[in-house]
């Protein structure tokens, strides 16, 4: 798998990333930490050496098992973890990368994000001067490497980057969710910023495996999704099927469909999740799938069944 570099950094990173946030167990359901393990073990052997987690995922539980899951391979690999909106004054941020560190089991991060903006889910508003001043300094001292930030806005993107240089930013981004491509893409084309695309399956629709009838299970995030929606879901099903004859003469899985032109957008590169080994595996060989001109064009006119009904509203769930 050929490797990127992440923004301004000089980090390699692979174009197809690790996630964990369901290594965290919380809104999601028959997560097993061994099959996390496993999971995370088949990724890194598939050939992904970046992956991405975060203090919230379980409160810490899903850093803790990638430190156990790849304790002895951290030379390797590239971790990148974020902090989230409660922790964001300058000795939370700092305190907070600590208990990071110690969940990893590792002395940096290769890369450290804001979560989300301050102000996200009731928290204190933070001026974001005084976060970057928190990041900068563990910049300075060796225990991050980068810094990024997630689910932030156009403008946030650009008033962060007045207080440091800012080498990514984690938007949704998938062939059925792409408000990322109106003001976030161009910008980090013109900055050299890399574009972390989180749910870039759209958290399982884009795979096919939930048919029109599917029912999630309680307490499971994704019956939240916007996506799930009755109008939304039939257009999924519709471009499902219209995807499934490229995925087959390409003889890949429609996730790795997904997952193969996503990768070629400007600057971006996929954060995906798995549950198991094999998935971990199909994932990485995602990177690996190169697609003709005319491919990436009839998938995206597929997608564009799905999305041009969408809104502007870059959140994917109906919290």
């Amino acid at each position: 798998m050929e490797k990127r570099l992440l923004g301004k950094s000089g980090i390699a990173i692979t174009p197809i990333i690790m996630g964990t946030w369901q290594a965290g167990k919380r809104n999601w359901v028959g997560i097993e930490d061994g099959e996390s393990i496993q999971a995370l073990q088949a990724a890194v052997a598939a050939g992904i050496t970046t992956i991405d987690t975060a203090e919230i995922y379980g409160d810490g539980h899903s850093e803790r098992i990638v430190g156990e899951a790849l304790a002895g391979q951290r030379d390797q690999l590239v971790y990148a973890s974020k902090v989230f909106p409660n922790h964001l004054r300058q000795d939370q941020v700092i305190a907070a990368c600590e208990r990071s560190l110690q969940n990893l089991q590792t002395d940096y991060l290769d890369l450290y994000q804001i979560h989300w903006p301050s102000g996200a889910f009731n928290s204190e508003i933070v001026p974001l001067e005084e976060t970057m001043t928190a990041l900068n300094l563990l910049q300075s001292q060796g225990k991050i490497r980068s810094i990024g930030v997630s689910n932030f806005s156009l403008s946030q993107l650009q008033e962060a980057g007045q207080y440091g240089r800012i080498d990514s930013i984690q938007p949704p981004y998938s062939l059925f969710w792409r408000w990322a491509e109106t003001e976030i893409q161009p910008y980090c084309l013109a900055e050299n910023i890399s574009i972390l695309a989180y749910s870039p399956l759209a958290q399982g629709f884009l795979t096919g495996k939930f048919g029109a009838d599917h029912r999630f299970a309680e307490g499971d995030i994704r019956s939240k999704h916007r996506l799930r929606e009755p109008a939304n879901y039939q257009r999924v099903q519709e471009a499902i099927a219209a995807l499934r004859p490229i995925a087959a003469a390409y003889q890949c899985t429609l996730g790795q469909l997904a997952l193969a032109w996503l990768i070629t957008r400007p600057q971006t590169i996929a954060i995906v999740g798995a549950r198991s080994p094999q998935q971990a595996q199909e994932n990485a060989q995602a990177g690996d799938l190169t697609l003709s001109p005319e491919a990436l064009a009839q998938i995206e006119a597929i997608g564009s069944t799905v999305t041009d009904h969408l809104d502007q509203n870059p959140l994917q769930w109906f919290f």
